[in-house]
């Protein structure tokens, strides 16, 4: 990943929608916020979508059908918690994303490969959130 495609990722807001008033904003190497802690308890926890593969535009069609699978695919995992949440870039940009409890990296690994993402967010507990890079 080029440095400028890196500084838009560590710019970019990723919040988190806790009820219809109410976000969370997740940053890259900060500590989750306290907003999420009961939801999250112990568990690993991630912020992913299955927008735009590659960082490339792509049709509302295509996005919302993949966004559904990726949702489908989160739900089966067992005792998963997930919230609707959007990563808001700089520039205006946006993609619809999810954030999940439960799922550990390597899952969300497989999902971002299999929706050909660059990078997610990922973390444990309450702890740091780190951007994982699909390279």
């Amino acid at each position: 990943m080029d440095e400028s495609l890196l500084a838009a990722f560590r710019a970019t807001r990723y919040l988190v929608c806790l009820d219809p008033v109410e976000w969370a904003d997740i940053r890259i190497d900060q500590p989750l916020p306290v907003a999420l802690h009961a939801l999250v308890g112990a568990q690993a926890w991630g912020f992913i979508t299955a927008w735009n593969p590659r960082g490339e535009p792509r049709d509302l069609a295509d996005n919302l059908a993949a966004q559904g699978q990726l949702f489908a695919a989160l739900r089966e995992w067992p005792g998963a918690a997930i919230r609707p949440g959007i990563g808001i870039g700089t520039s205006g940009w946006h993609e619809p994303s999810l954030f999940v409890t439960g799922p550990d990296r390597a899952t969300l690994d497989a999902l971002a490969r299999r929706h050909e993402q660059l990078a997610y967010l990922h973390g444990r507990a309450d702890g740091t959130a780190r951007l994982r890079v699909m390279e």
